[in-house]
C-alpha cells in the first residue's frame, strides 16, 4: 500500500471533521441539492470530455494505483533481472520455468523465454503491454484531474444557484437561509473534491506513470537481454543505467564523487 496517500487523506478528513465538531456538527454541513450540483454536474462534464470506455477502464485503474506501490523497486528488479540471467547462464531455458516473480509483467517476460520465444515476438508483445497499460493509467490521471477541474467550477455554479433562489425569495425570510446554504455548501464540496481527492491522485498517478514506465521498460531490456544469452555481469551493468546514480551502488559500498 502507498502510505502516503492513505495518511494523507486520512488527515485531510481529520482536519476536516476536527474543524466541523469544533464549530457545530454535520448535519449544517450536508445539503442534499449541493451534493447533486457537485457530484451530478462533475460525472456528467467528464462523460462529455472522455469515451465511456475510458472512464470504465481509467477511473478504477487510477484508484487502485494511487494506493498501492509498485512491488519491486527498480534497484530490486536489477537485482531480480541479474539473478534471472545467472539461471539462464547455469540451466539454460528450461530452468526458467521453476523462477516465480512477483511482479506480473516481469513473470509474462521469464515464461516467454521458458517457452522458446523469438527476440521479436517478446520485443513486440511487452511493449505493446507496456505501452497498453501506461496509456490506461494516464488516462486515469486526466478523468482525476477533469474532475477536480469540473468540481469547482460546478460549485460556482452552485453558489449562482442559490444566490438567484435567494434574492427571488427575499419576501419571505424562512427561504433564504437553505438557499444560502446552498450557495456556500457547493463551493465547499467543490474545493474539497478538488483539492483534497482529485487533483492529489491525478498529481499521484502522474508520478506512478513514470515509474511504471521506467520499471517496465527496465524489465523488457533485461528480458531481451536474458534471451540473447547475455552475462549477468553484463545485464547488471546495463540496467544500472537506469538508476539514479545514488541507487547504483550495493548498501554500504562507497559512492564515486
Amino acid at each position: 500500500m502507498d502510505i502516503a496517500t492513505s495518511i494523507g487523506l486520512l488527515v485531510g478528513i481529520a482536519v476536516l471533521c476536527t474543524l466541523v465538531l469544533m464549530g457545530g456538527d454535520f448535519r449544517m454541513f450536508y445539503d442534499i441539492h449541493a451534493v447533486i450540483i457537485i457530484f451530478g454536474g462533475s460525472f456528467a462534464a467528464t462523460l462529455i470530455r472522455f469515451p465511456l470506455s475510458a472512464i470504465i477502464h481509467g477511473l478504477p485503474l487510477g484508484a487502485k494505483y494511487a494506493f498501492t506501490l509498485s512491488r519491486l523497486t527498480a534497484r530490486d528488479l536489477v537485482d531480480e533481472l541479474a539473478r534471472i540471467a545467472e539461471v539462464a547462464r547455469k540451466q539454460g531455458p528450461v530452468g526458467l520455468e521453476k523462477i516465480e516473480a512477483d511482479d506480473p509483467f516481469l513473470a509474462k517476460g521469464i515464461r516467454y523465454i521458458a517457452d522458446g520465444y523469438d527476440l521479436e515476438f517478446i520485443r513486440d508483445n511487452l511493449e505493446r503491454d507496456r505501452d497498453n497499460f501506461l496509456m490506461h493509467l494516464t488516462e486515469g490521471s486526466k478523468i482525476y484531474r477533469a474532475i477536480g477541474d469540473c468540481a469547482p467550477a460546478f460549485g460556482m455554479i452552485g453558489t449562482l444557484l442559490g444566490m438567484v433562489q435567494m434574492f427571488s425569495n427575499m419576501s419571505d425570510p424562512s427561504k433564504l437561509g437553505p438557499f444560502m446554504a446552498v450557495a456556500l455548501l457547493a463551493t465547499l464540496y467543490g474545493a474539497l473534491v478538488a483539492n483534497l481527492v482529485c487533483l492529489p491522485i491525478a498529481d499521484k498517478l502522474h508520478v506512478k506513470v513514470l515509474d511504471e514506465e521506467t520499471n517496465r521498460t527496465l524489465i523488457i531490456d533485461g528480458i531481451l537481454m536474458i534471451r540473447d544469452a547475455k552475462s549477468p555481469t553484463l545485464v547488471r551493468e546495463m540496467l544500472l543505467a537506469y538508476l539514479p546514480e545514488k541507487h547504483r551502488h550495493e548498501e554500504g559500498e562507497p559512492v564515486p564523487a
